[in-house]
């Protein structure tokens, strides 16, 4: 037995570090966490300084004991868990279970810490251990314990009060208040019509397009022309003027990369560019980190990926610039070094930024190796590297004022004279509109005269703002200080998951159970899911990690609140909290109001005197909708069930309506009202079945076999009877986006084979 013992979090990264470890240490992962509290009421105790009581994590008792086996024979005990607070829990939690097994009382664990899984770094942390650190366990303690009681006081109030199974968080309730609140700005958005006047003009064969800006010596703002009525009104006064150039102002502009990647950017960036969830992103950059084979072993490709920090190594930088001067040229590589400040003021300035272990290690070298998916967020990470350090790009931009009558129309371009970092990687932007000053202009003098090719408005009505995605809700998280980068997956997959919100158009879209949750927490709890609170508390769990502040106190002082809350709120009726009140009689009755109640598959529209009048109707649908809908035929004629040969009846239900059998719930056969679209395409796993159009729960159509449940093929893209020239997958499917255009796609994620049919709109191939 080797007389050193590593422990480190995963099996992957004990496989790349044995490699450069050898013989002489044998190397075991805790698979995670180790130990968690007890799932009752009762592991943290407020009055007594919050002790906490834990229990093995079931699933890595075997692991454990693997561990308390290896460190009987060991001499040194080396703990190498993952270089955050996470990590450093992790470490404690495994002393504190060897120390209490007999003969393990003294042996001491020393704590290794690494930032990359290269031979080099790994070596240099072996040599310079230290000892645990209190203040990040103390600091990850903390958080746990806040998580803890928050969600267990909170969740049993929202089972007495709204309905059982539902769970509220101390990040969580703050993220979907987020959501919440954008859906009601936009259901309040009022839409406003405004007008814009335009001027289509040319030289030579160049042709542009001019907006108007001012009008009779006054500049116009955006609701100037505010009707048609009004945009004729300018058009019939320029009508036969001349157009003439009145100023031209050239300037010289520059653009600076972005910062290396954080966390949180490489979130927004993988969501915006890959279109990959943060989940899915996280899952594939611990991968990369960890270690993958690259032909000689395994080597970790990346950095950390939990940082908020945008700093590099002197040697990273170094071996950057050399990169840059060798490879790409001299004329891209700045005469100093960039340095980018990091946002965050808690930022763990130890850490680095995210990048590639060694940027001589190319995107094309280790493809081979690599999934797609691995592939491509690496090389997202490699190219947003070496752009971070490289020269700016240049452009020559041209402002044009023309005067038509009483009017001055302005046109702006801009040319790319020198590509700087943008020849390796730009930076993609949430809900971007189309950049109108990127055209090329023709060279134009002041004075000289041009042609009126068309003048014309446009209709133009404002916009509520957009829904969140991904990408921005990390961002709105990040600003607000809810959470952490770290936290930030963590946090989306339980809104999810809770059902409290759906992804439509990859925007996010609170469900009616997460507006009554929402609901509830905001008007009873709103000092909770406040979100200068939520931030607050987060700077003070980092100022518990730094040993400014002691976690006990910070506990104390927030349980001493919070405990009070909670029990304040045990008598509100729970009627308070699902019904609402409309301004409306019902129609059955005619004696009752109609509320707006929330039942255990949504809101609906019920009468307020229920039981004695049961009058129910779907929300959004008016009292003549309903009153049709109940007088439609109920019976579908000369059909039986296919099932139990029963009657197939007309039924409604959350979705719309459907066709079901009478006998439910003893047959529980439902098909749509009219039959799926059959794309007459061959299923590819089963070529028994035909690809069928359907739609999911959310409405979103995907095509699968319609052999279903006996073959499970499914694809969300519509489908195409030809076979991928990769890999010889049966089927392709057509992929519609708005930065790439239509493509033919290879469903079949390892291959990742496709083909541009045509252009994003705007642009030629």
């Amino acid at each position: 037995m080797a007389k050193n013992l590593l422990i480190v979090e995963s099996p992957s990264k004990a496989k790349t570090l044995k490699k450069y470890l050898g013989s002489d240490f044998e190397i075991l992962a805790s698979y995670g966490h180790v130990r968690d509290l007890v799932p009752k009421s009762g592991a943290v105790d407020p009055d007594n300084d919050f002790a906490m009581k834990y229990q093995l994590v079931s699933r890595n008792v075997k692991h454990v004991d693997a561990i308390v086996a290896a460190a009987r024979e060991a001499e040194y005990l080396y703990l190498a868990t993952d270089p955050d607070r996470e990590g450093e829990a992790i470490s404690w939690h495994l002393q504190e279970i060897l120390k209490s097994k007999r003969g393990l009382k003294n042996l001491q664990a020393q704590r290794v810490v690494f930032h990359e899984v290269t031979k080099k770094a790994v070596l240099e942390a072996i040599a310079n251990p230290r000892a645990l650190s209190q203040t990040l366990v103390d600091a990850q303690q903390a958080r746990r314990a806040l998580d803890y009681l928050v969600g267990f006081n909170l969740s049993p109030l929202l089972w007495k009060k709204i309905r059982r199974g539902l769970s509220a968080g101390r990040v969580q309730s703050p993220a979907l208040r987020l959501i919440c609140e954008r859906e009601n700005e936009i259901r309040a958005f009022t839409t406003q019509e405004y007008w814009s006047v335009h001027l289509d003009s040319h030289k030579s064969r160049t042709k542009f397009t001019a907006k108007l800006t001012h009008w009779q010596g006054q500049k116009l703002a955006q609701f100037d022309v505010p009707d048609q009525a009004r945009q004729s009104e300018i058009i019939a006064a320029l009508d036969g003027q001349s157009a003439q150039v009145a100023q031209v102002e050239k300037k010289k502009r520059s653009r600076n990369p972005a910062a290396p990647f954080t966390t949180s950017t490489l979130q927004q960036e993988a969501v915006r560019k890959l279109g990959m969830t943060t989940d899915r992103t996280m899952r594939t950059a611990q991968q990369l980190y960890e270690g993958i084979d690259v032909g000689q072993g395994a080597i970790g490709l990346i950095t950390y990926m939990r940082t908020d920090s945008f700093s590099l190594s002197d040697d990273a930088i170094t071996e950057i610039r050399h990169y840059i001067d060798n490879k790409i040229g001299a004329d891209y590589l700045p005469a100093s070094a960039k340095v980018y400040k990091t946002k965050s003021k808690n930022a763990q300035e130890a850490h680095e930024a995210i990048r590639p272990t060694s940027v001589y290690r190319t995107p094309e070298a280790v493809k081979p190796f690599l999934s797609a998916e691995q592939f491509k967020l690496y090389q997202m990470i490699w190219q947003r590297t070496v752009a971070c350090q490289m020269a700016p790009a240049r452009f020559d931009t041209t402002t044009v004022d023309i005067v038509v009558g009483k009017g001055i129309f302005r046109v702006t371009g801009q040319v790319q004279t020198f590509a700087g970092f943008l020849s390796v990687y730009e930076e993609g932007v949430d809900d971007a509109d189309d950049d109108e000053d990127n055209k090329k202009l023709p060279e134009l003098k002041e004075g000289e005269n041009l042609p009126v090719d068309k003048l014309y408005g446009e209709q133009h009505f404002t916009q509520p703002p957009p829904r969140y995605s991904e990408a921005s809700l990390v961002k709105a998280l990040e600003e607000f200080g809810i959470g952490r980068p770290s936290t930030y997956a963590s946090i989306i997959s339980t809104l999810k998951d809770r059902e409290y919100v759906t992804l439509e158009q990859k925007r996010f879209l609170p469900t009616d159970t997460g507006e009554v949750v929402n609901k509830f927490l905001t008007e009873h709890f709103g000092h909770y899911v406040d979100y200068h609170f939520t931030a607050k508390l987060e700077d003070q769990l980092d100022d518990i990690a730094s040993g400014k502040r002691r976690w006990v106190p910070v506990m104390e002082q927030f349980w001493k609140g919070f405990d009070k809350e909670v029990k304040s709120k045990e008598d509100i009726p729970r009627a308070e909290l699902t019904a609402e009140n409309l301004d409306e009689t019902c129609p059955k009755c005619g004696q009752h109001q109609l509320q707006i109640k929330f039942g255990k598959r949504g809101r609906f529209v019920a009468c307020s005197g229920y039981p004695e009048c049961d009058y129910t109707r779907n929300v959004g649908e008016t009292a003549e909708e309903a009153a049709k809908a109940a007088e439609e035929p109920t019976v579908v004629e000369g059909r039986d069930c296919p099932k139990c040969g029963g009657q197939l009846v007309y039924k409604r239900g959350r979705y719309g309506k459907f066709i079901g059998c009478a006998n439910y719930p003893k047959c529980k056969h439902i098909e749509p009202l009219e039959p799926p679209k059959d794309t007459g395409v061959a299923c590819p796993k089963c070529g028994k079945g035909h690809l069928i159009e359907r739609k999911s729960r959310y409405g979103k159509l995907f095509y699968s076999c319609n052999t279903y449940p006996d073959c499970d093929y499914a694809t969300w893209n519509p489908p195409i009877a030809e076979t991928c020239p990769n890999c010889q997958w049966p089927v392709l499917t057509i992929k519609t986006t708005k930065r790439w255009g239509v493509e033919k796609v290879c469903p079949q994620k390892e291959c990742g084979w496709k083909e541009q049919i045509e252009p994003p709109a705007g642009k030629e191939s």
